[in-house]
């Protein structure tokens, strides 16, 4: 166990620092900012700005999960969790998630005001209170789709005029999220229900909470294609890619059906963010 509280002193937290941050589902996020920014078409310092705000943001809802989570991921044996292992000690976790909270609303704001309230309230603030709160209600869906259909109003209102992003964008990125709290949420089933966590996707099940997934990310494809108006090229062709992947998600079998579902929402992400802007 480390003695000092704050800033690592060495090279050697780095990593543990990120791996409690949930590295994949923040850079996953932050990098579907970052896409809706250029396809947006906003100028560079204002893109930079807003995907670091929601990066700083993505940062603190990992940390904090894994701190409420830390009792719980020690008496299920995850030895993959930095703060459960002894790798990190909780205060120096703690110390970066403030930093990194005060990042977010510095850079929040810096891109003005209606963005910066949209992040920071319905963003970061879903992904606390799913941490705090709904993790292991039947409303486990919610921050979700909150934090994921106002990710494009975040983007367009850090644009120059500011405005509101098209309603099938939103409920595209809403149906996505809520589909990425099903796949997320099934690798940890056993682990979570050995612990009393029992979101949403626990009490369908993993068959149920996989065809949900599947179903929801069809949607949100079809919503993103056709929302825009007649589809292109670009999009007719997603589309075709996404019914494969759906028949694959529904035959298959081990890990084809989640391994097809990844692959679905990866195409959903291109359509939202690149395709249909």
């Amino acid at each position: 166990m480390t003695a000092w509280v704050g800033a690592p002193r060495d090279a050697g937290h780095v990593l543990p620092l990120l791996r409690a941050a949930h590295l994949g589902p923040c850079l996953a996020v932050t990098t579907v900012v970052a896409l809706l920014a250029a396809g947006q078409d906003l100028s560079v310092a204002r893109g930079v700005v807003v995907t670091a705000a929601v990066l700083a943001g993505q940062l603190t809802i990992g940390w904090g999960n894994d701190l409420l989570d830390a009792d719980r991921d020690r008496r299920v044996g995850r030895a993959d969790k930095p703060v459960a292992n002894g790798e990190l000690e909780p205060s120096t976790v703690l110390t970066w998630l403030v930093v990194a909270a005060g990042a977010c609303v510095v850079l929040s704001l810096l891109v003005g005001w209606r963005s910066g309230l949209v992040n920071l309230g319905l963003g970061v603030a879903s992904g606390h209170l799913y941490n705090l709160v709904l993790k292991g209600t039947a409303w486990s869906w919610l921050p979700y789709a909150a934090a994921f259909g106002t990710l494009p109003a975040v983007v367009t209102l850090a644009d120059v005029p500011h405005h509101w992003p098209p309603a099938w964008m939103m409920a595209a990125a809403a149906a996505l999220g809520v589909a990425a709290h099903f796949l997320n949420t099934l690798p940890d089933l056993v682990a979570d229900a050995a612990t009393g966590v029992r979101g949403l996707p626990h009490r369908l099940g993993a068959g149920i909470s996989r065809a949900a997934a599947v179903v929801l990310l069809v949607i949100a494809s079809l919503v993103a294609a056709l929302g825009p108006g007649a589809p292109g090229a670009w999009a007719w062709g997603a589309l075709v890619a996404v019914a494969l992947l759906a028949v694959v998600a529904a035959v298959g079998r081990g890990r084809t059906p989640f391994q097809a579902a990844i692959a679905i929402a990866l195409v959903d992400v291109v359509l939202i963010t690149v395709v249909a802007s």
